[in-house]
């Protein structure tokens, strides 16, 4: 294997795109975590409110 002079390191660029696959992931990260917040606030409200479900 060949070493790398510091000239050549310092030109290497880095393969950092943005692909369909990490815009999805992001996506989906966000959808989750607005659900669980809209989850919590729905639970504090009825809570509060005492409206809760009898089981």
């Amino acid at each position: 294997m060949k070493k790398l002079t510091e000239e050549e390191l310092r030109n290497i660029e880095g393969g950092m795109s943005i692909s369909g696959t990490l815009l999805n992931s992001v996506s989906t990260l966000f959808k989750t975590v607005s659900n669980l917040g809209r989850s919590f606030g729905s639970a504090i409200r009825r809570i509060g409110s005492n409206k809760m479900c009898s089981l």
